[in-house]
């Protein structure tokens, strides 16, 4: 019989049965309980909630998704073929582009048309580098195809008009027989884009225009007027909300709306900031970082309980379209690969994956979220360079949170506390999905999963982590830090597991009808 000493190291995939790994770990083990109940549901977790961001910002664009169709990068049409291969497996549902605070001074027909007769623009927020809009509306939706996603585009309101986002509507989603839905056919699209997502600007609280709630309202109302259903796709308009939890932002936009034209979604921007460099994390760092979590949940709580008080019957979906860890700079760093370009280290993952359990269970107030950002900026699926692309712990705590998706979120206690375990569970027919974030540093967890009222045929687990809370996927190693199948035991209502310290774990069991 093994004992808890001779295991192997974490780079090896093993089987929990059989052994355990523990190399790097502390030699301890607690007991510890939670419980699932697939009758106390909470609501639908939609695949939006898992959504992505890709902002010109950095190299996310140019540099990590878009190479252009003559890179000796291997690529698909120009873009990055190993980020559409990685992204395309992930499942991305909808990706929000072109900003961020780029997209309140992008003006779309800039980016249509033959690549060489695009203008060449200046970039006002993120360096004043020059684009050459070689990736445009065309390119988005494109990539959006490739992947599998669904569009999401954050309309000009800071520098443009109604008039522009009016007609970018019409180009994207008339069918034909228009001026400007002809010249989408000229431009090599005949069939209608069907863009549903439009935001009606973004942070016009701070770098959109730096308005105040009631004014916001003034501009919303006025640039939705001229925004009516254009083709068969009926547009999802989309408000922008508060910095984290801004009361008097929500109230004043919602007042100043003054019951016209509620919007379809309305947004929330939440960032867990630090002070620490992504790879010189501390305890107490981590710590800090992960307490931002149960913020973010209150903040949920509290802005849909504001917008209630306007929108009694909750036809307004609340959405976190920002998100995610964002730490100190490294100039060099961002000189090399771009501004707000980070490691995304073990801790990272974990920050990602206590993010998504917070969504998950809050999965009747939500509509959409969307993790800023895609590739090569802040808590990043994607790292890359030159022609290397490296999956991140943030990638593959969005995979192990797939299951999820189109399933119904249940109650699963205790549910959060930022040095605790975090849990998330969801239920579709017999089919049942538990995550477990670990934000411990040590011991291992002897974990039960109680399913009460609920014999489980059987169970398997997938589990995320790492003896150090620095180590990340490097170009040279990009595989230091990557899922491990490990050993689910069933008996009766329960399901046990070891669960590594700092670590995110989701079981899939199916349950006895």
């Amino acid at each position: 019989m093994n004992t808890r000493r001779n295991f192997v190291a974490l780079g090896t995939a093993t089987l929990f049965t059989a052994l355990t790994p523990r190399k790097g770990f502390t030699d301890d083990l607690v007991e510890e309980t939670i419980q699932v109940s697939p009758e106390d549901t909470i609501g639908l977790i939609h695949p939006e909630l898992h959504g992505q961001f890709a902002e010109h910002l950095g190299s996310c664009i140019y540099g990590g998704l878009w190479v252009g169709p003559a890179s000796p990068i291997p690529n698909v049409n120009g873009f990055r073929k190993q980020a559409v291969e990685a992204l395309r497996a992930l499942g991305v549902p909808v990706l929000r582009w072109p900003g961020g605070c780029f997209a309140d001074d992008y003006h779309w027909r800039d980016g249509i048309g033959p690549s060489e007769r695009r203008p060449k623009t200046v970039n006002l927020h993120w360096g004043a580098y020059v684009e050459d809009n070689s990736f445009g509306t065309h390119e988005f939706v494109d990539l959006c195809r490739l992947i599998g996603a669904q569009p999401y585009i954050a309309g000009n309101v800071g520098t443009g008009s109604p008039r522009e986002m009016r007609d970018w509507l019409e180009y994207c989603n008339y069918p034909a027989g228009s001026t400007l839905s002809d010249e989408r056919l000229q431009n090599g699209a005949p069939d209608p884009f069907k863009v549903k997502y439009w935001g009606i600007g973004n942070e016009l609280w701070g770098c959109g225009g730096n308005l105040s709630g009631d004014e916001y309202a003034e501009r919303y109302r006025n640039f939705t007027t001229f925004l009516p259903k254009l083709g068969d796709t009926q547009p999802f308009y989309i408000a922008c909300g508060p910095s984290k939890d801004n009361a008097d932002w929500t109230q004043s936009y919602f007042a100043g709306l003054k019951s016209k034209r509620l919007p379809d979604g309305y947004t929330m921007h939440f960032y867990s900031n630090s002070k620490a460099v992504a790879t010189r994390f501390t305890e107490e760092d981590m710590n800090a970082q992960f307490a931002t979590f149960p913020h973010l949940e209150e903040a949920i709580l509290h802005q849909r309980g504001l917008i209630d008080r306007f929108d009694p019957q909750k036809k307004v979906g609340l959405m976190v379209d920002e998100w995610g860890v964002w730490d100190k700079m490294v100039p060099e760093e961002e000189k090399a690969h771009g501004r707000l370009w980070q490691e995304i280290t073990m801790r990272a993952g974990v920050s990602t994956a206590l993010g998504l359990n917070v969504f998950h269970r809050q999965a009747d107030k939500l509509v959409m979220c969307n993790v800023a950002q895609m590739v090569n900026v802040l808590d990043a699926m994607l790292l890359t360079e030159g022609d290397k692309c490296v999956r991140t712990p943030a990638y593959y705590a969005f995979e192990l949170a797939k299951p999820h998706r189109g399933k119904t979120a249940v109650r699963a206690t205790p549910q959060a506390n930022p040095l605790a375990l975090s849990t998330s569970a969801s239920i579709k027919d017999t089919s049942l999905v538990v995550t477990v974030v670990n934000p411990k540093l040590g011991p291992f967890i002897r974990l039960r999963c109680h399913v009460p009222g609920s014999k489980v045929r059987r169970a398997n687990a997938n589990s995320l982590f790492h003896a150090d809370l620095n180590a990340c996927n490097t170009f040279n190693a990009p595989d230091t830090v990557v899922p491990h199948e490990i050993s689910a035991s069933t008996r009766g209502e329960t399901i046990t597991i070891e669960l590594p310290p700092l670590s995110v774990t989701t079981i899939e069991a199916e349950l006895a009808v």
